[in-house]
C-alpha cells in the first residue's frame, strides 16, 4: 500500500482540534442544512461561515464522500458550511466570488481548471479570506493563489503507482478513460501511468455527464481494439460502466479505477473491478474545513508550505472488507 508520510497530519489536526475545542454538548452549534450539533462535542469558538466550492458534476457520488467529511468537520468546529458544486469553471468562479462578496470567514475550493479559478482565489486571499485548496489543482498550482494549504493526492504519482502495478501484472495495453476534458488532475493520472507502464497507454475522452454515451464509447473502442487488456477509469461510476462495456464488447479486458463509492467496493469484492486507487476524499473534505477553522481561530497552517497528501493507496482483495465497513457509512 502506498501512503505519504504527510497523511500523518491527520493526527496533528485531531490533537490541535481537541486543544482548541470546548466540550459544549449542544449549545455551541446551531442547526442548518449542512451542519448541526447532533448532541456531540462542539467547539466553543464563535460560529463562522465557510464556503466550499467544488467542480462536482451532478450525480457523481465521489463528491458525496468529500461533502460528508467537510460536514463532519463543520459540525465539530461550530461552522456554518455552505457547500456547492459546479462542473463548469465559469460557474465555479462565480460561486467563489459570491462567497467573497458575502464576506465568509474562509473558502475551500478545488482547482480542476486551475487557469480559470486562480484569479478569483487570489482575490479571496487579497481580501484577507483564508483559502484551502482540496482534491484538484496539483501539488504546486495552489501555491500561486495565496491559499494556506492543499489537501489531496499527487495525481501523477498516483498514476505512476498504477503503471508500475500493471507492468508487474504483465498487462500490455491500457485504455485510460478521461471523463472531463481540461481537468488537470485527470490528465495527470493518465500521464503518470504512461511514465511507468512497460506497455502502451491510449487515452480516450468521454462525456462524463452522459453515462449511456460513456458505455457506448468504451464498448466501441474495445470492439475495435481487442489488444486492450486493461481499462483504467478515473472515477468509480465510470468503472462500473466500463464493466458493462467489457461485457457488451465480449472483451477480456480487466477494469481498474481511481476512487471509490459503495457500489465500487462491492465490485472489487466480486472481482468485477480489480483494484481502486484511493485518495481518501472524506479526509480531503474534513481537512480543508478543519484547516480553515484552525487558521481562523489560532493562526495555524498545515503542511509547511507543501501539499498535504491524502493518497494514493491501493484498495483490492487484500483490504476491501475493511474498507467496506466504512463505505457502508458513506465515508470511503
Amino acid at each position: 500500500m502506498i501512503r505519504s508520510r504527510k497523511t500523518a497530519v491527520a493526527v496533528f489536526v485531531a490533537t490541535a482540534a481537541l486543544a482548541l475545542s470546548g466540550c459544549s454538548s449542544s449549545g455551541g452549534a446551531q442547526k442548518d442544512d449542512t451542519s448541526s450539533d447532533g448532541g456531540g462535542n462542539v467547539a466553543s469558538t464563535p460560529r463562522v461561515k465557510i464556503a466550499m466550492v467544488t467542480h462536482a458534476a451532478p450525480g457523481d457520488t465521489f463528491w458525496d464522500i468529500v461533502r460528508a467529511g467537510a460536514e463532519a468537520a463543520a459540525k465539530k468546529d461550530n461552522v456554518d458550511l455552505n457547500y456547492q458544486g459546479a462542473p463548469e469553471a465559469a460557474d465555479q468562479v462565480n460561486l467563489v466570488q459570491s462567497a467573497i462578496d458575502s464576506k465568509v470567514a474562509g473558502i475551500a475550493v478545488t482547482m480542476a481548471k486551475a487557469d480559470a479559478v486562480t484569479p478569483v482565489i487570489k482575490s479571496a486571499s487579497d481580501a484577507g479570506i483564508p483559502v484551502t485548496v482540496l482534491n484538484a489543482g496539483g501539488v504546486d498550482a495552489w501555491k500561486a493563489t495565496g491559499a494556506i494549504g492543499y489537501f489531496g493526492s499527487d495525481e501523477n504519482v498516483a498514476g505512476q503507482a498504477v503503471g508500475t502495478r500493471l507492468s508487474g501484472e504483465g498487462a500490455k495495453k491500457v485504455l485510460c478513460v478521461i471523463q472531463e476534458q481540461g481537468n488537470v488532475a485527470l490528465d495527470a493520472r493518465c500521464a503518470g501511468i504512461k511514465t511507468t507502464f512497460s506497455g502502451s497507454v491510449e487515452n480516450i475522452f468521454v462525456t462524463g455527464t452522459d453515462m449511456p454515451s460513456v458505455q457506448q464509447t468504451i464498448t466501441s473502442k474495445l470492439q475495435q481494439d481487442p489488444a486492450i487488456d486493461r481499462v483504467v477509469t478515473l472515477g468509480a461510476p465510470f468503472a462500473l460502466t466500463a464493466v458493462k462495456s467489457v461485457a457488451d464488447a465480449g472483451s477480456s479486458a480487466v477494469v481498474a479505477t481511481f476512487d471509490t463509492n459503495k457500489e465500487l467496493v462491492a465490485a472489487v469484492q466480486s472481482g468485477d473491478v480489480e483494484f481502486a486507487i484511493d485518495q481518501q476524499p472524506y479526509l480531503q473534505g474534513y481537512l480543508a474545513v478543519d484547516a480553515l477553522w484552525l487558521n481562523i481561530n489560532n493562526g495555524n497552517t498545515i503542511g509547511g508550505g507543501s501539499a498535504t497528501l491524502t493518497g494514493p493507496a491501493f484498495i483490492d482483495k487484500t483490504n476491501i472488507d475493511r474498507v467496506a465497513e466504512f463505505a457502508a457509512k458513506g465515508t470511503r
